[in-house]
C-alpha cells in the first residue's frame, strides 16, 4: 500500500534487469545457504549477453536497487575470508533499529500512561520519547501532545518515505481502504493478512478497538520497522516480502502461522499493495511461500485451493502476475493513494490511476460501487468501469484503463483510443510514433504505451 511500499522498490528496478535474448541481469531467486545483509538473505542474479548467455553469477540486496542504499555485492563462487563474514556480520548487526519489537512494545506501554503534556514524538529519529530522552534529542524536530488518535493512526503520524530508488511509502486513500474493508466484510472473511498495507491493518485495528461488535483481525508484514512501535509482536511482524524474510525469526514465522489458522470458520484473505517498483516474481515467490503457510494449517478444506488474495498493483503488470497466478483476474476499480500526484480516482484520460485490485476471488462477487460508475456487465460476469464496453467480437469488456477501447479488425484485438493500425509496423500504436520497435515508446520491449520504468518486461528472468 501506499503505506507498506517502504520497502525497497527492490530488485525491481534494478538497472539493466531484461528478458532472454536483450543482455542484461536476471533474477534466479532466492539459493539455499544465500549471504545476508541488513535487509536479510540477498537474491542471486546472473548476468546476460545478447545472445542469452550465461554470464558470472552475483548476489545483491532483496530490497534495495541502489548501490548506495544497500552496498552489499558477492560473486556466487567468490571465497569470502573468515576476517570479512565477521565484519559483514557486525556491520548486519549495527544498521538494525535501535530498539527490539519487544523493547518497543514496552516502551509503548510507558508512553501510553504519560500526561498528554509529556507525549512527545521525535520527527527526525521518528521515535516515540521518554521523558528521560529529551535530552538527547534536544536539538530535533519534535511533536508535542501526541493524543490516543494520533497514537492508532501511525501512518498519519510518521513520514511517508518516499525516495522513490529505495522506498516508495504511498498511502491508501480513504476511499479506497474503506472500500477494501467493506468488500473484505461482505465477502464474509474475518482475518486479514495485511502485507505492505498498514493504513487498512490500522483502520482494522481502530474498528476493533472503538466498535464492540467489530470481529475482523488483521496482521502487519511490513518492512518499516517504525510500525513496531505502535504494535504488539501478535499484530505486526517485520517482513521483508521481497525475499521472505520474517526479521524476528522463527517466533515471527509461528505468529503469521497461527494467524493463519483459520479457528472456527474464520476465513482468512492476504491483501498485499508491493512497491510497484518491486521484481514481480520475487514477490510471487514470496506471496507463494505465505500461500503453502496457509494450506499447511491443518484445515482439510484447504488441500486444492488457494489462499484468497488481493493483490493490489497497476494493470499493466496483468500478464507477469498472470504468469506466476493463471487462476487471478484483474478487477477494474481504481485504487487511489493520498500522497501520490498521479495515482487519484476522478481524473480523466491517461491521469486516471493505473492501480488496480488482481484476485484469485471469483469476479462476480467482487462488487464495485454503482456510485462510481461501475456497472455489472451480464456476459464478462463482473463489475466493469463506465468507460469499459463489452467488444462483441473479442466477447470480452477490453479496457484496461478505464477509457473506452476500439477494437482493430487488422490487429485482431481492442486497442487504446489513441492508437492507430501503422501498416509499417503492422500493429497498433500511437499516431505520431517511429516505425522502430526500440523508439515506439518503451525501451525494452518497443511497445507504445508505457516506458521502460514500467515495462513488464523488464524483470522477465
Amino acid at each position: 500500500e501506499g503505506g507498506g511500499k517502504m520497502a525497497a522498490s527492490g530488485t525491481g528496478g534494478r538497472e539493466g534487469l531484461s528478458g532472454p535474448g536483450s543482455g542484461g541481469l536476471s533474477l534466479l531467486g532466492l539459493a539455499p545457504g544465500a549471504p545476508s545483509c541488513p535487509h536479510g538473505p540477498a537474491l542471486l542474479f546472473v548476468k546476460t549477453g545478447q545472445g542469452g548467455e550465461e554470464g558470472r553469477r552475483f548476489y545483491a540486496c532483496s530490497a534495495c536497487r541502489d548501490r548506495k542504499d544497500c552496498s552489499f555485492f558477492q560473486w556466487e563462487d567468490e571465497k569470502v575470508s573468515a576476517t570479512r563474514l565477521a565484519a559483514r556480520e557486525e556491520y548486519n548487526r549495527n544498521h538494525q533499529p535501535p530498539f527490539t519489537h519487544k523493547q518497543n512494545v514496552e516502551r509503548y506501554k510507558n508512553f501510553v500512561v504519560l500526561l498528554l503534556s509529556k507525549r512527545r514524538f521525535c520527527q527526525e529519529c521518528q521515535q516515540l520519547l521518554l521523558p528521560a530522552e529529551w535530552e538527547e534529542h534536544s536539538d530535533h524536530q519534535f511533536l508535542c501532545d501526541i493524543s490516543t488518535a494520533q497514537l492508532k493512526s501511525p501512518s498519519q503520524l510518521l513520514y511517508p518515505l518516499e525516495n522513490k530508488k529505495t522506498n516508495a511509502q504511498y498511502l491508501f486513500a480513504n476511499r479506497s481502504c474503506q472500500f477494501l474493508l467493506d468488500l473484505i466484510i461482505d465477502l464474509g472473511f474475518r482475518r486479514v493478512l495485511s502485507v505492505g498495507t498498514p493504513r487498512l491493518h490500522e483502520m482494522i485495528q481502530s474498528k476493533a478497538s472503538q466498535e464492540g461488535d467489530f470481529r475482523v483481525r488483521s496482521l502487519l508484514l511490513d518492512i518499516d520497522f517504525r510500525y513496531s512501535q505502535f504494535y504488539t509482536e501478535e499484530e505486526f511482524c517485520h517482513y521483508n516480502m521481497f525475499n521472505h524474510y520474517f526479521f524476528g525469526g522463527k517466533a515471527a514465522q509461528e505468529t503469521c502461522r497461527k494467524f493463519l489458522y483459520e479457528d472456527n470458520g474464520e476465513r482468512v484473505i492476504m491483501v498485499t499493495d508491493p512497491p510497484f517498483g518491486g521484481l514481480v516474481e520475487a514477490l510471487a515467490s514470496s506471496f507463494k511461500k505465505l500461500m503453502a503457510m496457509w494450506k499447511e494449517t491443518e484445515n482439510e478444506g484447504h488441500k486444492n485451493q488457494e489462499m484468497p488474495m488481493f493483490w493490489i498493483f497497476p494493470y499493466f503488470f496483468e500478464s507477469r502476475i498472470l504468469e506466476f497466478f493463471p487462476s487471478f483476474c484483474m478487477m477494474d476499480y481504481q485504487v487511489d493513494y493520498d500522497n501520490h500526484a498521479l495515482y487519484k480516482h476522478g481524473k480523466t484520460g491517461r491521469r486516471q490511476s493505473p492501480v488496480r485490485i488482481f484476485t484469485n476471488l471469483t469476479p462476480r462477487l467482487i462488487v464495485l460501487p454503482m456510485e462510481e460508475g461501475y456497472r455489472f456487465c451480464t456476459i464478462c460476469q463482473r463489475y466493469v468501469s463506465s468507460g469499459n464496453q463489452h467488444c462483441e467480437i473479442c466477447n470480452s469488456c477490453t479496457s484496461k484503463d478505464g477509457r473506452r477501447w476500439k477494437h482493430c479488425d487488422l490487429c485482431q484485438k481492442c486497442v487504446k483510443p489513441s492508437w492507430f493500425h501503422c501498416t509499417t509496423c503492422n500493429c497498433c500504436a500511437l499516431q505520431n510514433h517511429t516505425c522502430d520497435k526500440t523508439d515506439a515508446g518503451c525501451f525494452v520491449c518497443g511497445t507504445a504505451g508505457h516506458k521502460r520504468s514500467t515495462c513488464p518486461s523488464l524483470s522477465r528472468a
